[in-house]
């Protein structure tokens, strides 16, 4: 009898790449894929905790599959793996008893014989190491789609910063690059299986480091290599630390033909006080200078950002700087959340806590303005041609979605021929989210 999975995935594209790896692991065991977790012989949670409210959504759904559990008995194997299942280990057991097995993010490479223990062994496991190799992706590590015109890639794991608020340095691990031969193979046999763009994967992408025999190579020198991949359309990368950006990385959105003129670079608040208590790294000031030489090289390039509110000790008027840093800069987009306490973090042992309502309207007030601002740049697009790729059908149907290189989504009609190329749209309608175009 076919034996089936289910993975369950929650939070960033970081593990969006990894349940793919642990897809594909499962697979060449011998399981097969299911859409229902009641159907399912083994069933996986890929967790994020990098906010309170991804550890809520991981919890509730681990109580709904743990009552499937309790029901099939030892007919379903039940995990959680990822960055909650590195912070909590064993408790997670003690809340959850029919849990048969916990993984962290490092230890994904493993999840066969952990899961031999488990079936054979009648063991429950728990595999949180850190001090191991990231994922080293080989070319049967995609589980690629029909059709699929976008893929992902990681370049690097873990994170040496240690900012106040983060607990990605003791879930993820120390930061470790894999070799750039690795990546460019990967790169190469994705696009020979049709993908067109590719994103690069990293928790500070910025500190990509490599050293061979002959030759040492950096982030800027990484994106060149990966440029000379024949049928490669397009190149992102994903997060930027503003501390590590340097000219050589701000240099390649000229020089690299296929590098997106678009950067994620996180601010997280326009206040210097706040900066240096979240042990950043860098200040307001040299967060703006940035932004000029980015757009100073690639005058229309795209920026988005990551911004929190109510972190402990933020003023009134520390939070005005923070508006006051969004309408300079213009961001294209914001993502923008409360501060929530992270145990095991400096920060949440700070004084000077906000309270919840206060921070909501902080948050609320922050995200009405970005809205503002962003339907105004996407409204400047309106009547404009820009180049499009086509990457599938839109969610709303009868329509094909596809991205500007500025990384805006664009919702055009339906041409299935279409999706793979990259072609030039007119921008009849612009909306929060999205850009109508024909």
């Amino acid at each position: 009898m076919e034996k089936g999975f289910y993975i369950a995935t929650m939070g960033c594209q970081m593990n969006e790449y990894d349940s793919e790896f642990l897809g594909l692991q499962l697979m060449e065991y011998g399981y097969t894929p299911v859409d229902d977790p009641e159907n399912a012989d083994v069933v996986l949670i890929n967790t994020c905790t990098v906010r309170e409210k991804a550890d809520q959504k991981a919890m509730s759904l681990l109580g709904r599959l743990s009552r499937i559990k309790a029901k099939k008995g030892e007919g379903m194997v039940l995990g959680v793996a990822g960055c909650l299942a590195q912070k909590q280990g064993k408790r997670l057991f003690h809340r959850f008893p029919e849990l048969d097995l916990v993984v962290g993010p490092r230890e994904l490479t493993e999840i066969r014989g952990i899961l031999n223990a488990v079936l054979f062994q009648k063991r429950k496991m728990i595999a949180t190491r850190l001090d191991l190799p990231p994922l080293n992706a080989s070319k049967t590590t995609h589980q690629l789609q029909e059709s699929q015109i976008c893929a992902y890639v990681s370049v690097m794991q873990g994170c040496d910063n240690f900012c106040t608020y983060c607990i990605v340095p003791y879930v993820r691990g120390r930061e470790i690059s894999r070799s750039p031969q690795d990546i460019l193979e990967e790169a190469s046999f994705l696009v020979g299986q049709g993908v067109k763009e590719i994103t690069l994967l990293g928790q500070n992408v910025n500190s990509y480091s490599w050293k061979d025999s002959s030759k040492s190579y950096n982030f800027a020198s990484l994106l060149h290599m990966l440029s000379e991949v024949d049928g490669l359309l397009r190149l992102r990368f994903t997060t930027s630390h503003p501390k590590d950006l340097s000219d050589d990385l701000i240099r390649s959105f000229k020089d690299n033909q296929i590098l997106c003129p678009h950067i994620h670079l996180p601010f997280q608040t326009g206040s210097n006080d706040i900066l240096q208590r979240m042990k950043r790294g860098y200040t307001r000031e040299h967060y703006m200078e940035l932004v000029y030489k980015l757009r100073d090289m690639v005058p229309h390039l795209a920026i988005t950002s990551d911004v929190m509110v109510g972190f402990p000790g933020e003023s009134a008027g520390d939070f005005e700087q923070t508006l006051d840093l969004m309408e300079k800069i213009r961001f294209d987009t914001l993502f923008s959340f409360k501060y929530s306490d992270r145990e095991g973090t400096v920060a949440a042992y700070m004084d000077g806590k906000i309270g919840e309502g206060e921070k909501s309207r902080r948050l609320n007030r922050l995200q009405t303005l970005q809205k503002e601002i962003t339907l105004q740049k996407n409204m400047e697009l309106e009547g404009k041609m820009v180049a499009v790729l086509v990457e599938g059908e839109s969610k709303k149907g009868g329509q094909l979605m596809g991205r500007t290189n500025t990384n805006k989504i664009v919702n055009l009609s339906s041409n299935k021929g279409l999706i793979g190329d990259i072609i030039n749209v007119i921008i009849k309608k612009a909306f929060v989210n999205s850009l109508l175009a024909e």
